[in-house]
């Protein structure tokens, strides 16, 4: 048998996150040259040729109007890599591009690749989220399985908030929090190594569009909730309506890449293993209560991994909305200090199909800064879904 062989992260990059309307800072860019600039800027970095690469896997979530068409192979050919480069793109709403780099590391595992690019791009401002809904027809099958009907997912984070007790200044305070270590890491510099394009510092402000420095929960709580409708209220008369657009991710445009290779090709490479897969997980649930997955999905990880939470460095829970980091830290008796140390989705913005791939760029970078080993990633998905990473620094 031959021996196992270690999946390693060689590079992470990603371009700046802008406001999902438009006038947003990257809603000029079509979402395909957004995805190759950061394939471009990986070959770039690290200095081989398109020619090496045995697959390119694409996260995208609204696969429709200008991201359609397989927009990871159309990313490949703007991006100037040879033709015989082939590429894919998945779906598995949130963590698209989380899924994406599972599939890289575990082909790469399986001896089917040694070197391969998982990304992922969104650009809200352009193809707005559940465009490719085509009006969000339900199958005759689902409507017997759910007669009552599901429900969005800000109505999910309501759930949450009811059913962990989580009030309106909970979430307010947390969403505050997120914009200071945002703000924090950018001006220390903490991105930087990640960034691609045209990045230019202001004075006194940030370069990710979505960081709002200075919010206070006092200035959020004079937001009104953002899903509350008289027919919802009327569904749910528990819920209390605690969510608004200042405790949740903004829309956002970016796309994000993970060069990932097997250990033996980096180092014919002369390139640097960073880290290395040590465990996946992935799970379905509830598809009401979408957006717990991230609490089973860590339990099966750490059991499958064998470690235990207190041994986890950092820990990034994508911040969709507020109460989805907050219940799972409740459930997992997690340290809040090294819960998104440097900022989340609700400052970082959510570009959804990209944001797998951001995150895992801000683990490592967090890894190496202060010297951890061990981080965990996991986010919720649409359709009450989740998937777990654990890496290893090296």
């Amino acid at each position: 048998m031959a021996p196992a062989r270690e999946a390693v992260i060689v590079d992470v990059v990603r371009t700046r996150s802008g406001k999902g309307k438009p006038g947003g800072a990257l809603s000029g860019v079509h979402p395909v040259d957004l995805a190759a600039g950061v394939l471009m800027a990986l070959l770039e970095r690290n200095g081989f040729e398109s020619t090496q690469v045995d697959d390119v896997i694409m996260g995208c979530v609204s696969q429709v109007g200008d991201q359609s068409l397989n927009i990871g192979r159309q990313a490949v050919l703007a991006a100037g890599f040879d033709e015989g480069v082939p590429a894919t793109t998945i779906d598995r709403q949130c963590g698209s591009s989380q899924q994406a780099a599972h599939f890289a590391a575990q082909g790469v595992i399986a001896g089917a690749y040694d070197i391969v690019i998982a990304a992922g791009v969104e650009s809200m401002s352009r193809v707005p989220l559940g465009s490719n809904a085509h009006g969000g027809v339900v199958s005759d099958g689902v409507r017997r399985r759910y007669p009552e009907g599901l429900v969005g997912q800000g109505v999910s984070a309501e759930l949450i908030a009811h059913r962990w007790g989580l009030g309106r200044r909970d979430l307010d305070e947390f969403a505050a929090e997120s914009h200071r270590r945002a703000a924090a890491a950018w001006e220390s510099g903490a991105f930087d190594s990640q960034l691609i394009g045209e990045v230019a510092r202001e004075a006194g402000h940030v370069v990710d569009e979505t960081i709002r420095a200075g919010t206070t929960a006092d200035a959020l709580a004079g937001l009104g909730p953002a899903f509350r409708t008289d027919e919802l209220a009327a569904r749910f008369p528990e819920l209390e309506w605690h969510t608004t657009a200042g405790n949740s991710s903004p829309l956002t445009d970016a796309a994000a890449g993970v060069l990932i290779m097997s250990e033996e090709r980096a180092v014919a490479l002369g390139l640097t293993p960073r880290a290395r897969f040590h465990s996946f997980a992935v799970v379905g649930g509830d598809p009401m209560m979408m957006l717990t997955g991230p609490i089973p999905a860590t339990r099966r990880i750490l059991d499958r991994s064998g470690l235990t939470v207190d041994r986890l460095d950092a820990y990034e829970v994508n911040e969709a909305f507020a109460s989805v980091p907050l219940a799972w830290l409740a459930e997992l008796g997690a340290d809040p200090a090294r819960l998104n140390p440097w900022g989340g989705a609700i400052a970082l913005g959510h570009a959804v199909g990209a944001s797998g791939a951001r995150l895992l760029g801000t683990l490592l970078a967090h890894l190496e800064a202060t010297g951890g080993r061990y981080g965990l990633q996991t986010m919720c998905e649409g359709g009450g879904m989740a998937n777990a990473t654990i890496i290893e620094r090296l």
